[in-house]
């Protein structure tokens, strides 16, 4: 048999066989290892085979595989799918400078935050829990629009001592250092009647993991001035124990006041809280996956409710709308 090397493949990259060209007209290795060493190559009429160490083929071979222009057609599109090394390095470059923008702009601990606050897993693994057997913990005792529509001078007189505000779309927009404007008359009349005694205990603000020297919190306090707690847990979990030790009393004798069921409402009614669950104040600056998942929160709250399922009781204020305004405060 008459040997003719192939001289156009004696050089060339390492590149895999597209699967989705390999079919039972044509049978080759998912690899193919193309070297400075030429093999040789028997043709047959239906598949290429690995033979020795030389390329080799007959004429008669060669003239019969002519006879069958969709091999031919299927080798094209196998060349012609194989990416370009030069390409592939440039866009691997481009990737590389994303990666390194979003590090050279955001610390590591700016990123898990910002991950952190969209994804709670203690929330999640709290939910389990609720959806079970501890409803009740989702249903708060008071639902308002805004804080504007809590009388906090009723609130006080029922013995309440001190208000825990949630932060994000509670008294701020989401994200943001600066108390929202039309809150700002309502703030106020709290701080006259409760004095130093009202803080803000929030995930984005105040807690270790994602604020360890207390930055955030600094920041947001002389911006709304108003005290934010430092914690080690982020709700729903965790203990009253910091917020006791801050307003120097029992939790039952607080008000918690949030906008979401699942985080704001389960914690404060596992420490004994007062709960009050407010709309949120802007669902523009706020992400996808919180708006959705706030949906389904509120959806299931809605459905609960409609039942009849009803919140725990609180000792202080057995009939809880009396401390609920017709008229927003102005």
């Amino acid at each position: 048999m008459q040997s003719t090397p192939i001289a156009s493949w004696r050089t060339c990259y390492y590149y895999p066989v597209p699967k989705h060209l390999l079919s039972h007209h044509l049978h080759l290795p998912t690899k193919i290892a193309l070297n400075s060493k030429p093999h040789k190559w028997q043709c047959t009429k239906h598949s290429f085979i690995t033979h020795s160490a030389t390329h080799s083929c007959s004429k008669e071979q060669e003239e019969k595989q002519n006879h069958y222009p969709e091999k031919n057609k299927i080798f094209q599109d196998f060349r012609s799918s194989i990416p370009n090394p030069e390409t592939q390095f440039i866009e691997s470059e481009k990737e590389e400078e994303f990666v390194s923008d979003i590090s050279s702009n955001m610390g590591w601990a700016d990123l898990k935050a910002a991950l952190g606050q969209r994804i709670n897993l203690e929330g999640l693994v709290s939910s389990v829990g609720i959806l079970s057997k501890d409803k009740q913990l989702v249903i708060p005792h008071v639902t308002v629009a805004d804080i504007r529509y809590i009388d906090w001078g009723e609130l006080k007189n029922r013995g309440f001592e001190g208000v825990v505000f949630d932060k994000d779309n509670t008294i701020t927009a989401p994200y943001s250092l600066s108390l929202w404007p039309p809150l700002g008359s309502s703030i106020q009349h709290c701080k006259s009647l409760f004095g130093n005694n009202i803080a803000v205990f929030s995930n984005s603000a105040g807690l270790h993991e994602y604020d360890p020297d207390g930055r955030k919190a600094g920041a947001l306090e002389d911006a709304i001035g108003i005290k934010v707690i430092r914690h080690r847990v982020k709700k729903p979990a965790g203990t009253a124990e910091e917020i006791e030790k801050q307003f120097g009393c029992e939790s039952s004798r607080l008000i918690m006041v949030g906008d979401r069921p699942f985080t704001d409402i389960v914690y404060g009614h596992r420490n004994g809280f007062f709960t009050i669950l407010t709309e949120p104040l802007s669902l523009d600056e706020e992400p996808l996956i919180v708006r959705k998942v706030r949906l389904l929160e509120v959806a299931i709250v809605k459905q609960w409710s409609k039942k009849g399922l009803k919140p725990i009781s609180h000792r202080l204020l057995s009939d809880p709308v009396k401390c609920v305004k017709d008229v927003p405060l102005r």
